[in-house]
């Protein structure tokens, strides 16, 4: 995952892989506690985007919005930015509630 994030990014060299390590593992360590599990492969695309996100980020961490010369930037606030896939995620959450045990009572 970080080959393809540093691709996104257009990092060609390790001076980054740090940080985009720390980064991916908050990402995660946020998608687990949303899903109550750990992150399964085809959910992976979440913590790639967000990683971008927050590397895109770094040193406008407690900025909303940016405006220069006309052209603003507005930027997620860190708890809204799992928004976009929180219909994902919820269905994840759902599959896996048909998994759970139960008990069954003859009578």
């Amino acid at each position: 995952m970080l080959d393809r994030i540093k691709v996104i990014l257009g990092i060609e060299d390790n001076l980054q892989d740090e940080v985009l390590d720390i980064l991916m593992s908050n990402v995660r360590s946020h998608l687990k506690g949303l899903l109550g599990k750990d992150v399964p492969e085809h959910l992976e695309f979440i913590v790639e985007e967000i990683t971008v996100r927050r590397f895109n980020r770094i040193g406008t961490e407690g900025m909303k919005t940016e405006s220069v010369e006309g052209h603003s930037v507005s930027f997620y606030d860190l708890h809204n930015e799992f928004t976009p896939y929180e219909s994902i995620i919820e269905s994840e959450k759902e599959d896996d509630s048909r998994f759970r045990r139960g008990r069954v009572l003859f009578i």
